[in-house]
């Protein structure tokens, strides 16, 4: 007996509760469809239904097992969609998790592209500065910037992304342009409040080793966003990320210094789940992207 055919059929009868409902459907006699969960169970070794007169239930074996053949089924779908004459078909609820800053200038304005390309996906966006577990909380995939460490989640590299010393070049006129990371001592430095994450200060490569700054101003806030706009304002030196920066570099209102200084590049990652088989609308959606990250245009444009 085909054991795909068991599997499909003890998927529709846990989701109708009857034999004859889906025996109608398939328009083959219920005893049809008993055969087949009778031999299901006998190959498992196991009962997966409790079958009575008026009801069927699943056992504590029968629910764990329908989940693992609801996956099985849906991979099987989206497999034969992705190379189907009608091209690639995804459907389903995504959930996605990102940093807030990030999450609102670069993985947001991304989401009306996915789902016009897409229409039979849904998706909810989470925008958070914690660290998400995206498996007890049920995320399908987070984008996440910086060192990944190591973790059971698989991460998948999207992007470079550097940290630069900017500043307006209003202030830079009436200031000077610091030239080494000493220089900075002599500089308004706005940085983040001792609430913040960044408690190692800013990095930089001297004569090849890794250093860390950690300057001083009379200005600092919890928040990348405002240091960025008190940038933008000609109030001092900041250390902001490319994906922040890049378009106000290419446009001429932010001013990157100590460039020859500047620490390796950490990156942008999509992270998610180890499973053999991702959903498609995942693996769409991390395609798409890639395809946007990847491109280094988009950082000029999208900032």
């Amino acid at each position: 007996m085909d054991r795909l055919k068991q599997i499909e059929s003890f998927v529709a009868v846990a989701a109708k509760g009857s034999l004859t409902a889906v025996a109608g459907a398939e328009g083959v006699a219920p005893a049809v469809i008993g055969r087949r969960i009778d031999g299901l169970e006998e190959r498992l070794g196991v009962k997966l239904l409790r079958r009575t007169t008026r009801r069927i239930t699943l056992t504590h074996e029968g629910s764990a097992f329908l989940e693992d053949c609801q996956r099985i089924l849906a991979d099987i779908a989206n497999a034969e969609a992705s190379v189907s004459a009608g091209g690639v078909k995804a459907s389903g609820h995504l959930r996605v998790t990102a940093p807030g800053g990030f999450g609102r200038r670069h993985v947001a304005p991304l989401v009306p592209g996915f789902i016009a390309q897409h229409p039979e996906v849904s998706l909810s966006l989470n925008l958070s500065d914690r660290v998400v577990d995206i498996v007890n909380e049920g995320y399908d995939c987070a984008i996440r910037v910086g060192d990944m460490p190591d973790s059971s989640l698989v991460s998948l590299r999207l992007a470079d992304n550097r940290r630069q010393c900017v500043a307006a070049p209003a202030y830079l006129e009436a200031a000077g342009v610091p030239r080494t990371p000493a220089d900075l001592a002599r500089h308004r430095c706005l940085t983040l409040s001792s609430e913040a994450s960044q408690t190692r200060g800013w990095a930089f490569r001297v004569e090849g080793e890794l250093a860390h700054v950690r300057p001083q101003g009379r200005l600092d806030c919890s928040d990348g966003q405002v240091l960025h706009q008190w940038c933008l304002a000609g109030l001092g030196v900041a250390w902001r990320s490319t994906w922040e920066v890049e378009g106000d570099i290419a446009e001429g209102r932010l001013v990157e210094v100590l460039a020859d200084f500047a620490a390796p590049a950490n990156g942008i990652y999509a992270v998610f789940p180890q499973r053999r088989h991702l959903p498609l609308r995942v693996r769409l959606w991390i395609d798409f992207v890639k395809h946007h990250f990847g491109d280094p245009g988009y950082w000029r444009r999208g900032s």
